[in-house]
């Protein structure tokens, strides 16, 4: 390619706009790649939630079915229809806790680990003065 004479600014000038086409559709295939993992990203998220809501259906089914079977109702017919022969709580059987259950829990463990046995074993700890003389 001669640099100099009447063709040469147009050599550079066909050089240059190859170029720029390729650039141009480089980024245009760049842009359209780009597009369709967008479209495979948001049909991913939309099976997602689709699932989602399914699972979310079944939980409440599930919650609905066991609220049912355990209504007052339903546990006395099973109970009359296992002949299980259970009868209903009273009032004088209940235990209410008011304190923090794991205030009530930890001093359940330091009860058995610190036995009395441990706290005399403990307590008969004696030192003797041998004679130096």
């Amino acid at each position: 390619m001669k640099t100099s004479g009447n063709f040469a600014f147009i050599n550079q000038l066909l050089v240059y706009v190859v170029a720029m086409v390729a650039v141009s559709g480089t980024v245009g295939l760049g842009t359209v790649w780009l597009r369709h993992q967008i479209s495979v990203a948001a049909h991913a998220v939309k099976d997602h939630e689709q699932q989602i809501t399914q699972i979310e259906r079944r939980l409440a089914e599930t919650h609905a079915l066991i609220a049912a079977e355990q209504s007052p109702e339903m546990l006395e017919r099973k109970n009359l229809a296992m002949a299980l022969q259970l009868v209903p709580l009273r009032e004088a059987q209940l235990v209410r806790v008011i304190e923090s259950p794991e205030q009530r829990l930890l001093a359940r463990r330091n009860l058995e680990i610190f036995t009395a046995e441990q706290v005399r074993a403990a307590a008969t700890v004696s030192f003797r003065i041998a004679d130096g003389g």
